[in-house]
């Protein structure tokens, strides 16, 4: 059985804000490094192996604190980039309404949804699918922390659960949060989702 650690990177000065941030290279800010920490601290007792990460640096930086502690490196794959959100990227819905209004209404059906600019549903799909291809040289003993975005996150859990992908949207993955994922030879098996419980408070 390979373990999968799924975490979400942490907050970025950009968090609070009801914008589409996806493919923009957002990095953390001191609450961030703290909630890394934090999560490097919770895994101290893991036998981790191995530790990817997406080439984004709010993943990257996250990825390298809790990589330090276990003295191995983080292995950047683009696979696991949050959507890109196209002309939609750092816009609120609203403004999506105003300057975009079709997409704004695919938005609201959860439908097949491209964004103009960016990618459509299916292809991020797909590129999320291809990380797969990088958890088959693994030992049934490993340990492997994840680190992503949400979005990628919830695409990843749905294709290691053999989910269709309509049903990313109904997970949620908070900030600096560990889902685990153990995977046999022939299924995987969701052991938490979105567990936040290792995170003290920190100043913003």
């Amino acid at each position: 059985m390979a373990k999968l650690l799924l975490i979400r990177h942490g907050r970025t000065n950009l968090q609070k804000e009801d914008r589409y941030w996806g493919s923009t290279d957002i990095p953390l800010n001191d609450t961030g490094i703290k909630q890394a920490e934090q999560i490097r601290d919770s895994l101290a007792r893991e036998k981790i192996t191995h530790v990817y990460s997406s080439t984004l640096s709010r993943t990257r930086d996250t990825a390298k604190i809790i990589a330090a502690a276990h003295h191995i490196n983080v292995f950047a794959c683009e696979e696991l980039n949050e959507f890109n959100f196209g002309y939609a990227e750092g816009l609120t819905y609203e403004e999506i309404k105003k300057l975009h209004p079709s997409l704004a209404e695919d938005m609201a059906k959860m439908g097949a949804i491209t964004f103009p600019g960016g990618e459509s549903l299916d292809k991020f799909y797909t590129r999320v699918q291809a990380f797969l291809k990088r958890l088959e040289k693994h030992k049934a003993q490993d340990t492997l922390v994840i680190v992503a975005h949400a979005g990628s996150l919830r695409m990843l859990i749905c294709h290691l659960l053999e989910l269709e992908q309509k049903h990313w949207y109904r997970m949620f993955i908070d900030q600096a949060s560990i889902s685990v994922v153990n995977m046999y030879p022939h299924i995987s098996i969701l052991n938490s989702l979105n567990d936040t419980s290792h995170l003290k408070p920190v100043e913003n």
